[in-house]
């Protein structure tokens, strides 16, 4: 990696950590004085209610962090090397432009529902449809200006770029939509999300340095570092949630930086623990149906199995952490093998 690129990256994550950080000094008693509480659900374990009324919406933290970094650092990044070194083409200028109106939608749509769980002080929000159709218009939107910018290329590993032509609209809406409900199903736990997400942006982050692509890096590092500072805040004992405002926010920080490196296949295995939250509650579900009643596990997503068993959250945390850590290093070794 060029060690101009390494800096900028580095700056990146460095303000936005700070901004991120700091934030949390007057947002979280701001937070507290609007009353914006945490409701806790009745059907969780039962020591999660001590929980009640910790402030939600945290996600406000790393995204004025990411926020703040790219607004200095990009026009740092033009000054030095000019538009065609940062961005390349037109095709990667509304990759990025339209990944950080990615990031954002989606941190408005988590917004629209932590705001209903607020005011009406119950744990419910916006309606399982409601939140699927503010998700597909959002991912649609994504996708269609990726493919009218002619690029609906996917990264194949040891096939090389693949063009999916039309393939491209439901392969890129399935991909979007899930990953943004998976990392929300993964938030339940002081600082696991954060954790878990932070190390799955460090892949893309680095990658991006190889492929010579900035922009998807410095979107990828102003991300990772405001979760840094997000966990001074989250960590246990947390002192503030990240709320569906986050999470879909990191969902879609995760589909932006990928399918703007044309590497949203990389998501599986650097997203091994939200497939395998996903894939506990529908299992879950489906175990619970045929069996008239009988449950897989103690409890769905997987990580409240866990606590079931009797595992501590910092455990919890660390455990899926290191699994993330491994998924990351397989992705890196994919693309190493494809490139011998």
């Amino acid at each position: 990696m060029d060690l101009r690129i390494l800096a900028i990256l580095g700056g990146a994550a460095l303000l936005s950590f700070t901004v991120s950080a700091l934030s949390g000094r007057w947002l979280i008693p701001w937070l507290h004085k609007l009353h914006f509480g945490q409701t806790i659900r009745e059907v969780g374990p039962a020591w999660h209610k001590k929980k009640q009324g910790t402030p939600t919406m945290g996600g406000f933290l790393f995204l004025l962090g990411a926020l703040a970094a790219l607004a200095v650092m990009v026009p740092v990044c033009l000054l030095l090397g000019g538009a065609d070194s940062f961005f390349g083409s037109n095709a990667a200028v509304t990759r990025f432009v339209a990944g950080l109106l990615l990031i954002l939608c989606c941190g408005a749509i988590g917004f629209a529902d932590d705001y209903i769980k607020v005011i009406k002080k119950r744990n419910l929000g916006l309606t399982g449809p409601q939140k699927l159709f503010l998700q597909i218009l959002v991912a649609a939107g994504y996708i269609t200006s990726l493919y009218l910018c002619g690029d609906h290329m996917v990264w194949v590993p040891f096939a090389g770029e693949v063009d999916f032509g039309w393939w491209f609209f439901p392969f890129g809406l399935f991909i979007v939509v899930g990953t943004t409900n998976a990392v929300n199903l993964t938030d339940g736990v002081d600082g696991l999300c954060g954790s878990v997400t932070f190390l799955a942006l460090l892949t893309p982050m680095i990658l991006s340095g190889w492929l010579y692509n900035t922009s998807q890096g410095l979107t990828a590092a102003a991300v990772a570092g405001g979760i840094l500072g997000f966990l001074v805040w989250n960590l246990h004992p947390a002192k503030v949630f990240m709320g569906d405002l986050g999470s879909l926010a990191l969902g879609g920080a995760l589909c932006a930086v990928t399918f703007g490196l044309r590497r949203p296949l990389l998501l599986i295995p650097i997203g091994v623990i939200y497939i395998l939250e996903t894939l506990s509650v529908i299992l879950q579900v489906i175990y619970f149906k045929l069996t008239h009643g009988k449950r897989l596990f103690k409890m769905s997503p997987i990580h409240h199995h866990f606590e079931m068993c009797g595992w501590s959250e910092n455990k919890i945390v660390t455990v899926f952490s290191l699994v993330t850590a491994a998924g990351c290093v397989a992705a890196f070794l994919f693309e190493m093998l494809t490139r011998v």
